[in-house]
């Protein structure tokens, strides 16, 4: 190895905050009579879209149809999805955050980057006691939990994040960060999907050390700028800097998810694509934006992509009036028996939508197909 990792204790301070079980815990919030119950939302679509912890522990999956959730669960509690509290909830937990510090980069709905370096000095107290602050004022003033990472880089910070949840609170320092790479899966590190996985191991790397411990040649020999990043990221360098300030110039917003392994079943892909969906339509209506096209695309295990795109007669960014949108276009390109490894949503032909009057007798969810 051509550079030690890093041995500095904190040369930077940055903390991932995620959100625990978000959407169920936003409905716990409202109804304290569901904590410490199995719930799931999703029940508008008939299908998992999310869980709580209880559900979880029981075996209730993402996607699973709602018939056998309760199978599975008989006492499961079903809600429909109610994305505009969630909405709320989210911005609410934005602005408790930037009390603390303003360099705070909004990565979803509910989950962010913020940058607390040199602020030991302001708060009397350690990178560790600021995160505990963060959290329990998130949990006073909201009644939800989030679990924090907090490390030397985002990419650090991500995993040590997910370390432990719910709740949980984790700190890697420049001098244990081996003892978190070691017997990490690659597949597990931020921005290395299934592809990059498959190639790392085809050159005997199977964890997050190991990846570490090639020398910077091997690296840029084989792969290029982005997973660069994550190398020297994984290292204790910070490169990846917490983007602060909303952007809200987008052209387009996409949503994707990949799934391993690749699936053939044509209610789970549906899903997925149900959720993209949702989750781009949160981000949209966040922004005040509709969108006029909908693309999806379906890539295959074979990494090669199929897709179409919708014109939307009327701009909107709510899920429920793109929903039939959604699944003409899947009907279009999915195939049966195709082996599929992931799916993605873009909204494009974003407007800021003026208001609009319709009578019970408009067609407003009359669809082009256009490709």
């Amino acid at each position: 190895m051509e550079q030690p990792l890093t041995t500095s204790l904190w040369p930077r301070a940055i903390l991932h905050i995620d959100a625990d079980a978000f959407f169920v815990s936003c409905e716990q919030a409202l109804n304290p009579s569901l904590k410490g119950r199995p719930v799931i939302t999703g029940k508008e679509r008939g299908i998992v879209s999310a869980m709580s912890y209880e559900a979880k522990a029981l075996g209730v999956t993402r996607a699973m149809r709602l018939f056998e959730a309760k199978k599975i669960c008989p006492d499961l509690v079903t809600l429909p999805s109610d994305y505009e509290s969630y909405s709320l909830f989210s911005v609410r937990m934005f602005e408790i955050i930037r009390r603390f510090s303003p360099d705070i980069e909004e990565y979803s709905i509910d989950e962010t980057f913020v940058d607390i370096t040199g602020l030991r000095a302001l708060y009397h107290c350690s990178y560790m006691e600021i995160a505990g602050k963060i959290q329990e004022a998130i949990r006073k003033e909201l009644d939800i939990s989030v679990s924090i990472g907090i490390a030397t880089t985002k990419v650090l910070a991500k995993l040590a994040s997910k370390h432990k949840k719910p709740a949980g609170l984790t700190a890697i320092s420049g001098r244990e960060i081996h003892h978190y790479l070691d017997g990490l899966p690659v597949e597990k590190i931020w921005g290395i999907g299934p592809g990059t996985t498959a190639r790392l191991n085809k050159l005997g790397v199977f964890t997050a050390l190991e990846l570490v411990r090639k020398e910077s040649s091997f690296i840029k020999r084989q792969f290029s700028k982005p997973y660069i990043e994550i190398w020297n990221e994984l290292r204790g360098t910070s490169i990846l800097p917490v983007r602060s300030g909303a952007k809200r110039d987008y052209k387009s917003i996409s949503k994707g998810k990949t799934f391993t392994p690749p699936s053939t079943n044509k209610e789970f892909i549906f899903a997925q694509f149900s959720k993209n969906l949702e989750n781009a339509c949160i981000k949209a209506r966040r922004y005040g934006l509709a969108t006029t096209r909908l693309t999806l695309l379906l890539r295959r295990q074979d990494f090669s992509d199929i897709g179409t795109e919708l014109k939307i007669s009327r701009p909107s960014a709510f899920p429920a009036e793109l929903f039939e949108s959604l699944r003409s276009g899947f009907s279009h390109i999915f195939e049966e028996g195709m082996p599929y490894r992931s799916t993605t949503v873009v909204l494009s032909g974003l407007i800021s939508p003026g208001p609009a009057q319709y009578s019970l007798f408009d067609n407003v969810l009359r669809i082009e197909k256009i490709s």
